[in-house]
Formats: C-alpha cells, sequence, structure tokens
C-alpha cells in the first residue's frame, strides 16, 4: 500500500517514514523543496510541493496513493514575525489542508490521517483531563486554526466518503526534540536551579515513538474511519517530577528550588511571558482510554524509555 506522508522531514515525519518502512508500505514523502529531503531512507519516493496553500498541486504526490498522513503545518513559532499571524496559519492549516483533502478525495484516496493537537481541546485542564468528547476551546491562533482544519476535513468526509482519522497529541517529546522540550534539558544539563520545587501539577505527554505507533496503527484500522483519538504515553507526571526523571535520564542532579507558583506567575506577567509560564505550572491531562478501547492500541514505550533513548540523542549533539 502507498502512503503519502506530508511533512516527512519533520521531527515527526523522519521517524513516521522509517515506522512505515519497517511495516512494508511504501511511502512517499512531500516535502517543500528538494533540500528538504535529506536524511530520508533512499526508498523514499519523494515529491516537492512547495509552499502549502489553496494553490498547492498535489496531483503528483496523490498518485497512486491510498492513505495519507497529513504532518506539514505551520506551528508556533516563539517570535512571531508575520502582521497577521491567525491569517498566515489559516492559509497552511486550514486552506491547505482543505486544498489536499478535497485533491485526495478526487484522486481516489481512500483515508487521510490527521495529526492536529490537544490545543484544540484548549490549553488547561482543571478536575478532570481533556477527552474526545470535550467542547473544543483553542486560545491561540495555532490551536484555533488545528479545530477549523478538523472541521473542514469532517465536512469534506461527509461529502466525499473520504475516510478522515483526527489524532490530537499533547506535547512530543523524543529524538530531534525542539523547543519547550529542548530549553527543559539545556536548563537540567547546565545545572541550572529551577524555581519549580513547589508545582503540584499533572501534565500528559507523548513520546515520538509512541506517537509513530499510534499513527501506523490509525493507517489501516478499520475502526479507526471517521474518529477523532487523545493519545498520551499514560503516565501524567508533574513539572518538578518531569524534571527529576529527565535529570536522572540524562545523569544529572535535578536542582530544584521551592518558590511560590503565584510569583512566577507575577513573574510571566511582568516579562509578557505569561503563557510559557503557565505551561510549566498548570495541568493539561490527556484521556487516551478511547484510542486504547477502539483500537487495541497500547503505547510501546514507557516514558522512562522515552526519556532514556531522548537523553542518548541529546548527549550525542551536546
Amino acid at each position: 500500500m502507498q502512503v503519502l506522508v506530508t511533512g516527512a522531514n519533520g521531527f515527526i515525519g523522519r521517524k513516521l517514514c522509517v515506522s512505515l518502512e519497517e511495516h512494508g508500505y511504501a511511502i512517499r514523502a512531500a516535502v517543500r523543496e528538494p533540500s528538504s529531503a535529506t536524511g530520508l531512507s533512499k526508498a523514499v519516493d519523494v515529491v516537492t510541493v512547495g509552499a502549502i496553500g489553496t494553490e498547492t498541486d498535489w496531483s503528483q504526490a496523490l498518485r497512486g496513493v491510498e492513505t495519507v498522513v497529513h504532518l506539514a503545518a505551520r506551528v508556533h513559532v516563539l517570535r512571531e514575525k508575520a502582521r497577521n499571524p491567525l491569517a498566515e496559519f489559516r492559509l497552511v492549516n486550514v486552506a491547505g489542508t482543505e486544498r489536499l483533502a478535497r485533491m485526495a478525495a478526487s484522486a481516489g484516496v481512500r483515508r487521510l490521517v490527521y495529526v492536529s493537537s490537544i490545543k484544540v481541546n484548549g490549553e488547561h485542564t482543571h478536575e478532570l483531563p481533556f477527552t474526545e468528547a470535550d467542547t473544543p476551546e483553542p486560545q491561540d491562533a495555532y490551536g484555533l486554526s488545528k479545530w477549523e482544519a478538523e472541521q473542514a476535513l469532517l465536512k469534506i468526509a461527509a461529502e466525499t466518503g473520504l475516510e478522515v482519522v483526527i489524532v490530537r497529541p499533547p506535547l512530543v517529546y523524543g529524538p530531534g526534540a525542539g523547543g519547550n522540550f529542548l530549553r527543559m534539558m539545556d536548563w537540567v544539563n547546565r545545572g541550572f536551579p529551577l524555581p519549580l520545587g513547589s508545582i503540584r501539577n499533572l501534565r500528559s505527554l507523548i513520546y515520538l515513538g509512541n506517537l509513530v505507533d499510534a499513527l501506523v496503527v490509525c493507517v489501516t484500522h478499520p475502526r479507526a474511519a471517521g474518529n477523532i483519538f487523545l493519545v498520551s504515553d499514560g503516565e501524567d507526571v508533574s513539572t518538578p517530577e518531569l524534571i527529576r526523571r529527565l535529570a536522572q535520564a540524562m545523569g544529572r542532579r535535578p536542582r530544584l528550588v521551592s518558590f511560590p507558583p503565584a510569583l512566577l506567575r507575577l513573574a510571566g506577567l511582568l516579562t509578557g511571558k505569561s503563557a510559557e509560564v503557565e505551561r510549566l505550572l498548570g495541568s493539561l491531562r490527556v484521556d487516551s482510554s478511547k484510542i486504547r478501547r477502539e483500537l487495541q492500541w497500547t503505547p510501546p514505550f514507557s516514558m522512562t524509555q522515552g526519556l532514556r533513548e531522548t537523553a542518548v540523542w541529546y548527549s550525542e549533539g551536546v
């Protein structure tokens, strides 16, 4: 079976292509430009599609394809330069996704697996974890664009019969991770005192290997079609516990200092980094029981294994 992976050169895409190849699938990778294909297996058929938007020509990439895994997206950036970020997110994540789905349906593609984000549900949980039944409450332009893309896909599915599967992961970590997780690893590695010892939150994460395994299952499982799935490692940890476990995996001593969370929030407010601070202080729990129940999926890696593999990757690059 031929599978098209968009965003194949990214953090998740590279690992997914390797896993799909190991499962015996023929893989076609859609990349923005030829140089983006560096590092992909020679067995992968690479097609250049250019920028993703309303005019993207997917015809060559979709030829003979049975399933698409759509990873390519405009993601959240720390230093946003666009004058209208929401418009840019919508161009790529909504209009670009709709363009791909409609061309896929016309080309006879059977299924499209869309990697969305837990940000569709919201930024924080309180007593109960997020579930697929929750009313979406995206809080930023990226989350809103992902939710709008989901709505567009479900509409196309109803109109054309294209099987759509939506997967919403929380923070993804693993070899090649960047952003906040890489920053946390740098803090631990350098031995910085971290004023996070008093935090009593719970957060869900997912190891790259677990997410990829779930996506491979969604490619063919007959009960996946038409469903939204939340995925996680199944182990919720507080921020200080994550730092302790990460430090252990890295062979470092965690330097956690107790500091009132209220003062940390005030510092975030004064520095314009309230969102970043709240990700360290607040809870975000994910209930992944639906995919476990419906598709009999179980994460193949524990969080301890995932953190260990991530630490090995990090040590090799330091």
